[in-house]
């Protein structure tokens, strides 16, 4: 009972003498505590919303404006060409506003619109400067003059310690390319996929559409890249992912793994303790602004656009399309564990809870020993499943009373964290042990993650932990960024007791964590079983095989004078035309954050110059000269296109978006038709590395993680995630699935690590070993 009385802030008692009344000073103290905190994070937002706001130029520089002007008044010049006095004689006279008065007020004003005019140009010439993009097309090592002027232009433009939106009012807008570039790169990209007869047939639809439906497509696409802010990336997270009616389980969601070696302490409560409170610092950060842009060649920025949305957010579901419901302020999460519901809440007093605290709160839900209600076990599953039976359970069963309660709960929460009862994570001595690792990120139980959650959280009960991240709100490296900030800081900020625990004192006062109430009827119950059933079948159809490939990595590759990503690229290419005998459309994943909410565009990886290097390694009569010349034809081919995806210039967000655009119009279009029915038998996405470059991996070469993965995109194709790990190390998560005789995800890895090593055997260079 002593909690519940702590959580009364008053009380009265009505006596024949009048009202008793009761105040609790710790009660008031944590009140007044967290108004202070309130209105300290609220004076924070507004200093660095109007820093962001006046970038790249300073509230003190428009303090020198004004001194300036007024220096130059008392010396008798005036720099307004007469618009002083003009402002001075739209001023009333009064007792309070003097001739005098009225001067210095017109010259602060005249300060005041010189400081924003000035702000204004140094954004829009920092604009025109980040639109020139031919820094990008320049040989790896060589800087042309221009280009270094350049960067020394964009250097001085761009101010001095900028916040995380800082640049976001001076980046470029997405251009739309030229339909005739589009459709010529498209056929170029289709060639080594079909034979003269198919080609010729594809060549007339393409350029019957150009000529006709084309020029008024692209008319509305330019006028919608004038007035919105991106002409791609609303449509493509409205009809790609919020749209979609299946299941986002395996099928859109993907995961991200921890450390791949180091396991900082095996207490499950103690390491989810240490990244929650990890998490809690970056979101504040996040929310303030605080955190460095991403910058290229640390000079050109990334827009930061999709980072808004990573805490406090749901995709919510709907009867035809879901929505992205983004709070602000959230302060609690809700743990899963046993097929129990808990709600945490992460401050007291003002402050958020310390490891220590977050430890203890999290172990008394692992030492709860209640059972779950009835259907409380599998309610996530509604998640895993179809999205309409989901949204109408939700309406149905979930809009009042105790169940809307929990949901809401749920929904609001800043994120889900899992308090996994299984044990997962690498270990060498044990047979498939990424493989179960993986599946057990992407899918789980199929009831035990909130899919619908921005990210859950995952802790496994030797101390290893994860992420499940739902897709549409942004990509994989906004989700890398924040986990990267987790792992430095839980490791080598925090670290542990001998024994294991999370450093600090703990509070005893600490409400313990509640527990969620449900009543779920017998006939939601069913419709939780039937999404249940259908998870299941997905999750087990998931054939997954993680690839640790150490033979050489990127410091050998750069020996030899390609890159990595073109290098890894094309070792796919070889792989696939050993596993299946043929070529197949090609996914690569690339970003286009150089632009105003930019988020990603395909590479097309199977080219002319990719097929032709693949067949000459498999002659036997081709001399190694011959297939070393393919190679370097074909990688400079696939970074040309990797720099065009990057700049604007890719083909398929164009083709997309002419497709919806025809839509809207009531335009039947045979030829984006087919184009956007093409299936990707082979999606791939490099995972980033070191963006925060917070580990050193020189000194700490254990501290690497395993990247991250996701589900197979076509029903008899791979998805291959891979991450390149420092100088020695490249790790593969190759997906696919059981039902597909044609696939083997396995096979498909052996065949990946001898297509790497057999190129690798084209370069006469050496690789020093890691010790």
């Amino acid at each position: 009972m002593a909690e519940a009385h702590q959580a009364v802030g008053f009380q009265f008692t009505v006596t024949p003498d009048g009202i008793d009344l009761h105040l609790s000073r710790e009660v008031l103290k944590h009140i007044y505590l967290a108004g202070v905190t309130s209105w300290r994070k609220r004076a924070i937002r507004f200093k660095n919303g109007i820093l962001t706001g006046v970038y790249p130029a300073s509230p003190s520089s428009w303090l020198i404006v004004v001194v300036a002007i007024m220096s130059t008044m008392y010396a008798r010049i005036d720099p307004s060409m007469g618009m002083i006095d003009s402002i001075k004689q739209t001023l009333p006279v009064s007792d309070y506003l003097t001739v005098q008065t009225q001067t210095i007020v017109s010259a602060i004003l005249f300060a005041t619109g010189l400081w924003l005019s000035l702000i204004f140009v140094l954004r829009y010439t920092l604009k025109v400067l980040l639109a020139y993009h031919g820094w990008i097309f320049e040989p790896h090592g060589h800087v042309s003059c221009s280009t270094r002027l350049w960067m020394r232009l964009v250097k001085m433009f761009s101010g001095r310690r900028p916040l995380l939106y800082s640049f976001q009012s001076s980046l470029p807008r997405l251009p739309v390319p030229r339909v005739s570039d589009t459709i010529k790169r498209y056929l170029e990209s289709v060639r080594p996929l079909l034979d003269d007869e198919q080609y010729k047939q594809m060549e007339i639809v393409a350029n019957d559409f150009k000529k006709t439906l084309a020029p008024k497509l692209q008319r509305y696409l330019v006028l919608k890249s004038w007035w919105a802010t991106n002409y791609v990336s609303d449509w493509w997270e409205e009809y790609i992912y919020l749209r979609s009616r299946s299941p986002i389980m395996v099928n859109s969601n993907f995961y991200v793994m921890d450390l791949l070696y180091v396991t900082p302490t095996h207490r499950q409560a103690a390491r989810a303790g240490n990244a929650v409170h990890a998490m809690l610092q970056y979101r504040r950060k996040l929310e303030r602004g605080e955190l460095a842009p991403l910058r290229a060649l640390g000079v050109v920025p990334m827009c930061s656009y999709q980072m808004e949305r990573m805490f406090n957010t749901t995709r919510i579901p709907g009867i035809e399309t879901d929505f992205v419901q983004h709070l602000k302020d959230r302060k609690h999460l809700v743990v899963y564990h046993k097929g129990r519901f808990f709600r945490v809440g992460l401050y007291y007093g003002g402050r958020h809870l310390w490891p220590g605290e977050l430890e203890t709160q999290f172990q008394r839900i692992l030492d709860d020993p209640s059972e779950p209600q009835p259907g409380e076990l599998k309610l996530a599953a509604l998640t895993a499943g179809e999205r309409v039976p989901w949204a109408r359970a939700r309406l149905k069963y979930f809009s009042q009373g105790v169940n809307r309660a929990s949901l809401e709960a749920i929904e609001t929460a800043a994120f889900f964290l899992t308090l996994d009862d299984e044990a997962h994570g690498y270990d060498p001595e044990k047979l498939r042990s990424l493989d179960l690792y993986a599946k057990s990120l992407l899918h789980g139980k199929c009831y035990d993650r909130w899919f619908d959650k921005s990210f859950n959280l995952i802790a496994y009960k030797n101390g290893k932990l994860g992420l499940n991240a739902e897709h549409s709100w942004a990509d994989a490296p906004i989700v890398g960024h924040m986990w990267e900030y987790v792992l430095a800081t839980d490791c080598f900020h925090w670290g542990y007791t001998e024994d294991g625990h999370c450093r600090g004192d703990v509070n005893k006062d600490l409400l313990p964590p509640t527990k969620l109430q449900w009543d779920i009827p017998p006939q939601c119950q069913e419709v939780m079983e039937s999404s249940y059933i259908l998870a299941k079948e997905i999750a087990d159809d998931v054939d997954f095989h993680g690839c640790l490939f150490d033979d050489f990595g990127k410091g050998l590759i750069k020996k030899c004078r390609t890159s990595p990503d073109a290098f890894i690229q094309l070792a796919l290419q070889l792989a696939h035309f050993r596993d299946k005998g043929e070529f197949c459309l090609t996914y690569e994943s690339s970003m286009t954050r150089m632009f105003k909410e930019g988020r990603t565009e395909t590479v097309r990886s199977c080219t002319n110059e990719s097929t032709a290097f693949v067949r000459a390694m498999e002659d036997p009569d081709k001399s190694n000269e011959e297939k070393l010349a393919l190679f370097r034809r074909a990688a400079e081919k696939h970074q040309h296109m990797y720099r065009l995806a990057m700049t604007g210039s890719g083909i398929d967000r164009h083709l997309f978006c002419l497709y919806i655009v025809s839509k809207y119009l009531g335009i039947d279009s045979p030829f984006l038709k087919q184009v956007l029915s093409e299936p990707w038998r082979l999606s791939t996405s490099q995972t980033p590395q070191q963006q925060l470059n917070l580990v050193d991996y020189q000194k700490f070469p254990q501290y690497v993680s395993a990247g991250g993965g996701f589900g197979p995109v076509a029903d008899d194709g791979y998805g291959v995630s891979y991450i390149i790990v420092g100088e020695h190390l490249v790790t593969f998560h190759i997906s696919s699935k059981f039902s597909s005789p044609e696939t083997d995800s396995y096979r498909f890895g052996q065949n990946i690590r001898q297509a790497m090593l057999d190129i690798r055997a084209l370069f006469n260079v050496k690789e020093k070993k890691m010790v």
